[in-house]
């Protein structure tokens, strides 16, 4: 195997579609080849291996991808030793065919063998044929973590991979595999050495987050089949990382948010006062069809307790959402029971897309009956209430106050005034906040009280409460940049950022 120090110049490039465990996964593949002596390319033109991360959640996310890997062939023609990977879902479910489509094409890879690419690459450069590897850890799983040595203000942290869900419409069962659980001790382990390089914030990611099952944790006090561990690991959580500002989740099944989960939000500080929780449908026929295993009832029970969890602080935990417009036999019936769902849990935003059909889900089997006219018509309604109430809620924050942690200088500045520039941060809700810093000062990771004082269609503004706290952060010596993540550059629509 060739050494670091011969691949020293070789550069590379990841191009990353869809959500955050697909970003999550970029991160990582990246620290794999630095690890074997690659180093990151700014630029196609100076890469010497680009990566294209996908997702297959939706068709629209193939075809974009498809599209992004033809463009190539030029810059394949021009340098034959130019390697183009696709990783990540697409590649998991198309494989070989994916070779067999695009003959440009060096490496397929599945999301559970990026630890393979730097010897898969060498395999290719040495002369061998295209390679497609794509098979799941199901005896031994491993799960890729950060070094810590290099910490971003949020940091993206694995607990558990695959899905048994099975809802009809999707197809990450297939492309992600069966659950796979981490360990606890390898969570929190990987927490402390993040939150020890500078992380404030901790995202965990799973495709069902909350179904977390680990037997070296206490069994959970109900025998509801519903329940899990995973409000005993967000303690756990807490009580390693005292010095972490703020932990949250993606994405969580309505089925696992049970009164013990309900009872670690009202009880645990660091958790987010916001959750993101994928309700797909409002209409219980539409439920049932996609096999959700929940209904509107239930549904909307359960969302009201998180959001009164807090109340005895004098608290509201703020939910957004996921829904599909237009599966197979919705009429307008059923949509306007999404409509109502909507404005009856009062969803701060939410992510909805047209319902695409995925090979070899069992949504197949129910038609696509529903044009695309419907489809489009519905979505900008849909849409246009979304816009109604999350506007509505962000003008309703003008005049309180928030925490915000901030992420970084934002990229514009319109304000304009002499002597400081606008970082971007989250509210302790979760909406994005602009808060004028002076311009000596590097506020990233900054947790800060502010006062909101303006409200755009998608974000506030706020001053800080006490302006001290950027000269305190200065003398404390903590003023410094934080890494930032690589870019996600294809969200896939229904996909929180």
């Amino acid at each position: 195997m060739l050494a670091a120090s011969d691949l020293v110049s070789r550069r590379f490039l990841v191009h990353t579609f869809g959500c955050q465990m697909n970003a999550h996964d970029s991160e990582r593949m990246a620290e794999v080849l630095t690890g074997a002596g690659w180093e990151e390319a700014t630029a196609l033109e100076g890469a010497d291996l680009i990566v294209f991360n996908t997702c297959s959640v939706r068709e629209k996310a193939e075809q974009k991808l498809l599209s992004e890997v033809g463009k190539l062939k030029p810059l394949k023609e021009r340098n034959p030793k130019l390697l183009i990977a696709v990783a990540g879902c697409v590649a998991q479910q198309e494989g070989q065919k994916l070779l067999d489509r695009v003959e440009h094409l060096d490496i397929v890879l599945g999301p559970d063998n990026v630890p393979e690419l730097p010897a898969l690459l060498e395999e290719v450069e040495r002369g061998g044929m295209a390679l497609a590897r794509t098979e799941f850890d199901l005896e031994n799983p491993k799960f890729l973590a950060a070094s810590g040595a290099s910490a971003s203000v949020t940091a993206y942290v694995t607990t558990m991979k695959g899905c048994d869900e099975r809802c009809s419409f999707c197809i990450v069962p297939t492309t992600r595999g069966p659950e796979r659980y981490r360990p606890t001790e390898e969570i929190l382990g990987e927490i402390g050495r993040l939150v020890g390089g500078g992380t404030r914030e901790v995202l965990l990611l799973g495709q069902t987050v909350d179904s977390f099952r680990d037997p070296a944790l206490p069994p959970p006090a109900s025998d509801d089949p519903d329940e899990s561990q995973f409000p005993e690991l967000l303690r756990r959580i807490q009580a390693a990382n005292p010095s972490l500002a703020r932990v949250r989740y993606t994405s969580p099944h309505p089925r696992h948010l049970t009164p013990s989960l309900v009872r670690a939000h009202a009880e645990l500080e660091v958790l987010a006062r916001h959750v993101h929780m994928p309700v797909q449908s409002g209409s219980n026929r539409m439920l049932r069809r996609m096999i959700r295993r929940y209904t509107r009832e239930e549904y909307l029970a359960r969302v009201r307790s998180l959001q009164n969890a807090r109340a005895h602080l004098g608290e509201r935990i703020t939910v957004s959402t996921d829904l599909i417009v237009g599966f197979p036999g919705e009429t307008e019936d059923d949509f306007a029971h999404t409509l109502s769902l909507v404005e009856e849990v009062g969803f701060t935003s939410l992510y909805a897309f047209k319902y695409s059909p995925r090979p070899g889900t069992p949504a197949l089997k129910l038609g696509d009956d529903v044009t695309e006219a419907q489809k489009s018509e519905r979505l900008t309604r849909l849409l246009a209430l979304a816009d109604t109430l999350g506007q509505a809620h962000l003008k309703g924050l003008v005049g309180t106050q928030a925490t915000a942690l901030l992420e970084g200088p934002s990229k514009n500045d319109r304000r304009g005034i002499p002597g400081t520039r606008l970082f971007q941060g989250r509210t302790e809700r979760a909406e994005i906040v602009h808060v004028p810093v002076p311009e000596h000062v590097d506020a990233t990771g900054l947790l800060v009280p502010v006062a909101i004082t303006a409200a755009h269609k998608h974000s506030l503004e706020g001053e800080a409460l006490d302006a001290r706290i950027f000269t305190d952060h200065v003398s404390s010596g903590l003023g410094r940049t934080l890494r930032r993540r690589l870019p996600v550059v294809g969200l896939t629509e229904g996909e929180s950022p």
